[in-house]
């Protein structure tokens, strides 16, 4: 795997070892963030499922202001700090270490952060994502369901306003149109892997 733009471009990444982790391919990344290309410069980018943190490290690479990882598998997250560290960063993101669930339930509880960063000034003031990325295990399918359904409804304050929900899936598996206030704005398919696009309010187009 490599970084495909920005300020990293073409550094390497490390994969964790086994199957209990599938990175997001080089080419579904392009493609993703051909997409999310207007909206990442100077965002606050929530990598749900991070694995070994491809997907947070090239929005990082493409100038996004935070990125916050949240991964539970300790191989997973041991990678992860090892590309954070190969390619020289050292701020700009946090780690959660545990589930998806547990992470969105405290943080929505909490509210937003009292402390100030100067390039993280207007993630911490206001303590919401503008992008929400997350790629389960293709198998976890109650995993879709529950972070979509919780940001689309009790975490749903993570979210900025405009904010863009994506998930990675098997081309093969439909997930719902809405999750709660979440709607469905956009489907790409791409081999045998699939982005789903959610906004609030929003309809499939």
């Amino acid at each position: 795997m490599r970084i495909i733009a920005g300020s990293l471009r073409s550094r390497a990444l490390q994969a964790p070892p086994g199957l209990a982790t599938r990175p997001t391919s080089d080419r579904l990344r392009e493609t993703l963030f051909n997409v999310l290309a207007p909206r990442i410069e100077g965002a606050a980018f929530l990598d749900l499922y991070a694995g070994s943190g491809a997907v947070g490290i090239e929005a990082l690479s493409r100038g996004a202001a935070i990125v916050t990882f949240v991964e539970r598998a300790p191989a997973a997250l041991k990678v992860l700090r090892a590309n954070l560290t190969k390619l020289g960063l050292a701020t700009g993101f946090r780690i959660h270490p545990g589930s998806v669930a547990a992470f969105m339930r405290r943080a929505a509880d909490a509210g937003p952060k009292p402390e100030r960063d100067e390039k993280q000034e207007r993630y911490e003031t206001q303590g919401r994502y503008e992008v929400v990325f997350l790629d389960p295990p293709y198998d976890a399918a109650q995993e879709y369901a529950a972070a979509l359904d919780l940001l689309g409804g009790a975490s749903a304050g993570l979210l900025a306003p405009g904010a863009l929900v994506i998930a990675e899936h098997r081309r093969k598996v439909r997930l719902e149109d809405s999750y709660g206030s979440l709607k469905r704005t956009r489907l790409l398919e791409q081999g045998d892997a699939a982005l789903s696009f959610y906004a609030v309010g929003s309809s499939l187009q």
